[in-house]
C-alpha cells in the first residue's frame, strides 16, 4: 500500500504544542526543546505520529511567538538549534514526523528587516512591506483583534506614512507582491526542510495571499504563488505537508487546495469544527450532516485536518447570531469566558462540565470525520483552561505532567513559570495529570492511547469513500466508510439520554456478520441488512463488516 506512506497525512495523528509550555528541562520556568525531547516517548506511547510546534523563532513574544525577528534560528529561551536537531533526531527515531508554524504574513516590528524599513523611505527593505500616504480606500477593513486594534493601518511618524498589519500593530505584514519576499520565503521553508522538517502548519492563509491595500499589482495571482511555494517544497522534500489555516466557507477553502493537488494538502476544518459545537449543545447531529453534505470534494492525496479544540479561542464566527448565542449559553455563558464575541476560551472538559461520556463521545466523533485527527496539547488527559490568562492565552497552561506545585512541567516555583498552571478546583495538576491517568487503566489518557490506536488500524476513514448511515434518529450520527473491499461503520449518540434504532444498510450480501472496533453499546446485522443498535447517552460504536458473529456487547 505505497498510496497510503507516500500520502502519510491522511492518516496521521498530528499533536499541537507550544515548546516554551510543554516541559522546562533547566528550572527556569521556560519549556524548551530538551525537556520536550525528554517527553517523546510520551507521545510515542499516545500514538502520535506528528507533531506540529507552535513558533519557537526569536520573537519578543508580544504575541506568543508570532511575532518573529528571525526565521533561521531558535528562541534562545528555547534551546539552541543542536538543542532542536536532537529533538528532530529523537522524534524520527520514534516514528514521529515534526511540522512547524510558517507564520510569514507579518514579522515582529523588531525584525531587522522592519527596521531597515523604517530607517528611510530608500531603503532596500522598504517594499518588503506595504506603505502608503494615506489609507486605501480598496484597502482591507475587518478588524482580527477589534478588542486591541481600531485600524488596520500604523502610522509611521518618521518616514511618514502608514503601514499594512492585518493583525496587531506590532506584526507589519510583508508585502507578497515583493519577488524578493515571495524567493525569502522559499529560503526559509527550504532552510527548515533541510535542518529535517516534514512540512509547515502555514499561518493565516487568506491574510498571507490578500492583496488588498497593496499598491503595485502583483505579477501573478496569489494562488499562482501559492502553487509555485507548493512546488519548490515538493521539489525539496516530496513528502513534505503544507497544513493551512482557512477559516473561511467551504467553497472558498477549496480554492487553497488547487486545482490538482497543487497548492496545501490540507486545511483544518473550522467549518466543522463549528457545527460539532453547535450538534453538541443541540444533541442533535443535523448540523454536521449539513456540513458534511456541504463539504467539497478533494483531489486524493488531500485532506481534511480535524479537531475538537486548537490552540486560539474556539471560532464561532460561521454560525448565525441565534445559533452562537445557544452555544454561549451552554458552553460559555459568562463575559470572562467568551472572546471578541466570537468564540470562547475554554476547553473541551470544562466546557462539558467533565461528563467522561461525552468528553470521549465527542473525540471519537472528531476522530470518525473524513480527514485527520488533530490534538492539542492536554487533552488527552482533559486539561482545563485558566482564564485568569489572557485573551486567548487561557488554553496555553503548562503541561500537567504530575501532581506537584508546578505540575511537573518545571522545577521552578510556581510564581516563576512561563504561565500559570491551571488552579480552578478540580481540574488543576493536583487532580489532573499525566503519572495518575498512566496508572489507571480506565483513565482518558489510556482511552485516548486505544482511540488513536484504532484510529490508525481503522485506515478506511482516511482512504475511503464516506457515506451516511440512514439512522431515523436525529441525536444518532452514523457514517460509513468504503475502501478496496473494506466497510466500516462508526455511530455516535450525541443525546443524553439511551437510543435503540435500526436502518437498512446497502450492499451487505457477503459480509459476514460485524466486528466491533471500538465503542461501547448493542449491535445487530439482520439476513437483509437491516442493522440494529442500542447505544446509552453518549455511546459510540465502531464497526467492520466481513467478520465476527452477528451480535456483540464491547467495552468502553
Amino acid at each position: 500500500m505505497s498510496l497510503t506512506s507516500d500520502v502519510w497525512w491522511k492518516n496521521a495523528v498530528f499533536y499541537c504544542l507550544d515548546v516554551e509550555t510543554f516541559q522546562d528541562s533547566n528550572g527556569d520556568g521556560v519549556g524548551d526543546f530538551r525537556g520536550l525531547s525528554q517527553r517523546i516517548d510520551h507521545l510515542a506511547g499516545l500514538g502520535v505520529t506528528c507533531i506540529w510546534l507552535m513558533p519557537f523563532y526569536p520573537s519578543p513574544n508580544h504575541d506568543d511567538g508570532y511575532d518573529i525577528t528571525d526565521y533561521y534560528s531558535i528562541d534562545p529561551r528555547l534551546g539552541s538549534m543542536g538543542d532542536f536537531v536532537e529533538f528532530v533526531r529523537t522524534a524520527a527515531d520514534r516514528g514521529i514526523r515534526v511540522i512547524a508554524d510558517l507564520v510569514v504574513n507579518h514579522t515582529s516590528n523588531q525584525h531587522p528587516w522592519f527596521q531597515a524599513a523604517c530607517s528611510d523611505r530608500d531603503s532596500r527593505y522598504r517594499d518588503w512591506y506595504v506603505w502608503r500616504d494615506t489609507i486605501p480606500d480598496h484597502g482591507p477593513t475587518d478588524l482580527v483583534f477589534p478588542d486591541a486594534e481600531n485600524s488596520n493601518w500604523e502610522w509611521h511618524e518618521p518616514t511618514g506614512q502608514y503601514y499594512l498589519h492585518r493583525f496587531y500593530s506590532h506584526q507589519p505584514d510583508l508585502n507578497i507582491s515583493n519577488p524578493r519576499v515571495r524567493e525569502e520565503i522559499r529560503k526559509i521553508t527550504g532552510f527548515w526542510l533541510q535542518i529535517g522538517l516534514s512540512g509547515f502548519r502555514v499561518d493565516a492563509v487568506p491574510f498571507l495571499l490578500e492583496t488588498k491595500g497593496i499598491a503595485s499589482p502583483m505579477a501573478l495571482d496569489p494562488h499562482e504563488w501559492l502553487a509555485d511555494l507548493r512546488g519548490f517544497i515538493t521539489r525539496r522534500q516530496g513528502d513534505a505537508v503544507l497544513l493551512g489555516e482557512v477559516n473561511l466557507p467551504y467553497e472558498d477553502v477549496r480554492r487553497f487546495y488547487g486545482d490538482g493537488a497543487d497548492e496545501l494538502n490540507m486545511c483544518l476544518d473550522f467549518n466543522m469544527n463549528q457545527a460539532l459545537a453547535l450538534s453538541l449543545v443541540r444533541q442533535d447531529a443535523g448540523p454536521m450532516v449539513h456540513c458534511l453534505r456541504s463539504m467539497p470534494s478533494l483531489h486524493r492525496d488531500d485532506a481534511w485536518a480535524h479537531f475538537a479544540r486548537n490552540h486560539d479561542e474556539w471560532s464561532l464566527d460561521k454560525l448565525t447570531e441565534a445559533e452562537r448565542q445557544d452555544v454561549f449559553k451552554a458552553f460559555g455563558p459568562k463575559e470572562e469566558m467568551q472572546l471578541f464575541g466570537r468564540g470562547l476560551r475554554r476547553r473541551i472538559p470544562t466546557m462539558l462540565e467533565g461528563d467522561q461520556a461525552r468528553i470521549r463521545m465527542l473525540y471519537s466523533l472528531v476522530f470518525a470525520l473524513p480527514g485527520a485527527p488533530v490534538l492539542f496539547y492536554g487533552e488527552e488527559i482533559g486539561m482545563a483552561e485558566n482564564l485568569d490568562i489572557p485573551g486567548r492565552m487561557s488554553v496555553r497552561a503548562p503541561m500537567q505532567w504530575s501532581d506537584d506545585a508546578s505540575a511537573g512541567f518545571s522545577t521552578a516555583p510556581p510564581d516563576k513559570l512561563r504561565r500559570p498552571v491551571v488552579s480552578a478546583k478540580g481540574w488543576g495538576p493536583g487532580t489532573i495529570n499525566v503519572a495518575h491517568q498512566d496508572q489507571e487503566d480506565g483513565s482518558l489518557l489510556n482511552w485516548m492511547q486505544r482511540l488513536i490506536r484504532r484510529r490508525r488500524e481503522t485506515p478506511e476513514i482516511a482512504f475511503g469513500q464516506c457515506s451516511f448511515i440512514p439512522v431515523p434518529e436525529a441525536r444518532i450520527l452514523g457514517l460509513r466508510y468504503d475502501w478496496g473491499g473494506r466497510t466500516v461503520l462508526l455511530l455516535h449518540n450525541l443525546g443524553d439520554a439511551r437510543c435503540k434504532t435500526s436502518c437498512q444498510i446497502d450492499g451487505t450480501d457477503g459480509w459476514a456478520g460485524l466486528s466491533p472496533i471500538a465503542g461501547r453499546g448493542k449491535y445487530a446485522l439482520g439476513d437483509k441488512g437491516t442493522l440494529s443498535v442500542d447505544l446509552p447517552a453518549y455511546g459510540t460504536l465502531w464497526l467492520r463488516a466481513g467478520s465476527g458473529g452477528a451480535t456483540a456487547i464491547t467495552g468502553g
